[in-house]
């Protein structure tokens, strides 16, 4: 029913790895192939391109359900509908940005010092001209193929690229002095697929999944008993997303508690439950939460 396009490069490894986690493994020849196909009914085919094209092929009809960054979906300023923002980015869990940096012996400290007529090298030529223009900065900019970093300040005073922790930039000794965009990633649709109402049915479907698949994230189940003298205790330390299931045993005066915890916290909230009466403590996986 669906054609779906997701990202080839850095978002590919972890946006399959989401799809599977949502059961919506992309079955491929190789790692190599640019087309799959999803054991779905709601999906006839997905396609694996570069997140610059996506958008603007999302927009034309080509594709009914994309996932790229918000980053090119400004760029290109293709005419989509965001159905979901994933925040995923190719290091975790997130958003990048695109920032504009200079070297660090550069005099400007934000982006309206920058001297008229600097060069700007960046792989979003659109964003950065929008940018610049609405400062009333007149600039020049040169669109960037990659290694954007490596043509400063021989060729251009700046670059427009993206960072997440920028350590790339400081390695080669530039400075962030402006952000232009935080931008996550998104799963956008076309919109006259978006206005079918059996295909929508299919795409909210697809964002459930996907979406309960990214809560789960980082979470596991804890399941344990406690007696009715140690629950009010026990109850005061014990986190929960709203708050703990708590069910009486067969056997009079216990009870069964269950509750959703980050895993980061497991190795130290364990310890603690059982100092406060907890007993036959389970840790569980969680594969999608869906609220």
């Amino acid at each position: 029913m669906l054609k779906l396009v997701i990202p080839k490069g850095s978002l590919e490894e972890q946006t399959l790895r989401l799809l599977e986690a949502a059961d919506l493994r992309v079955r491929r020849g190789s790692s190599r192939d640019y087309h799959g196909r999803i054991s779905d009914d709601r999906i006839e085919r997905v396609s694996l391109l570069r997140p610059q094209e996506i958008p603007r092929y999302v927009e034309e009809g080509f594709f009914d359900l994309g996932i790229t960054g918000r980053d090119w979906v400004e760029e290109t300023g293709a005419d989509v509908e965001v159905l979901a923002s994933l925040e995923y980015a190719k290091s975790g869990a997130g958003v990048v940005r695109v920032v504009l940096a200079v070297p660090f012996d550069h005099p400007a400290g934000r982006a309206a010092e920058l001297p008229p007529g600097s060069r700007i090298s960046t792989e979003y030529p659109n964003l950065a001209t929008r940018f610049f223009e609405g400062l009333g900065v007149p600039v020049r900019v040169f669109p960037s193929y990659g290694a954007t970093e490596a043509k400063v300040p021989e060729i251009v005073d700046a670059i427009v690229d993206v960072a997440e922790t920028g350590a790339t930039l400081r390695a080669h000794g530039m400075k962030e002095i402006e952000t232009l965009l935080e931008a996550e990633v998104l799963l956008i649709a076309s919109r006259p697929a978006a206005a079918d109402p059996d295909r929508r049915r299919a795409m909210d479907d697809i964002a459930t999944l996907l979406l309960g698949a990214l809560r789960a994230e980082g979470r596991v189940l804890i399941k344990l008993n406690v007696s009715e003298e140690r629950l009010k205790d026990l109850m005061a330390v014990l986190p929960a997303m709203k708050a703990p299931t708590v069910s009486p045993l067969a056997e009079e005066g216990n009870y069964a508690v269950e509750t959703v915890v980050e895993k980061a916290h497991v190795n130290t909230l364990i310890p603690l439950l059982k100092a406060h009466g907890a007993t036959d403590i389970l840790e569980l996986p969680i594969s999608k939460i869906v609220p």
